[in-house]
């Protein structure tokens, strides 16, 4: 009836019958997957990395020491300053509407 070429013939075009419909949805998925793989293994890495940082001891920068949340520095560390310039260039007195009669 039928020889063993023949079957293997028959097999090849069932298998490239199913591999025509589900060839791209079998490639997308196996996209999918490799995309994901990829993103877990590059958290992981970062996460280690977050861990190793966290080892390490903060480095002291010599400075003004801001008070979180207020936006001023804490007691004994202000530094003197210069009064802030005027943003009209003007040296203080009265200002132009005022000497209008």
């Amino acid at each position: 009836m039928f020889g063993l070429s023949e079957l293997a013939v028959i097999l090849i075009v069932v298998i490239a019958v199913i591999l025509a419909k589900k060839g791209p949805e079998l490639a997308r998925s196996a996209g999918k997957s490799a995309r994901i793989l990829k993103a877990e293994a590059r958290a992981m890495k970062k996460e280690e990395e977050n861990e190793a940082a966290a080892d390490t001891p903060p480095r002291i920068i010599p400075g003004e020491t801001a008070v979180p949340g207020t936006g001023a520095t804490a007691p004994g560390t202000e530094r003197p300053s210069a009064p802030a310039p005027d943003r009209t260039g003007r040296t203080g007195g009265t200002s132009p509407q005022d000497s209008k009669p």
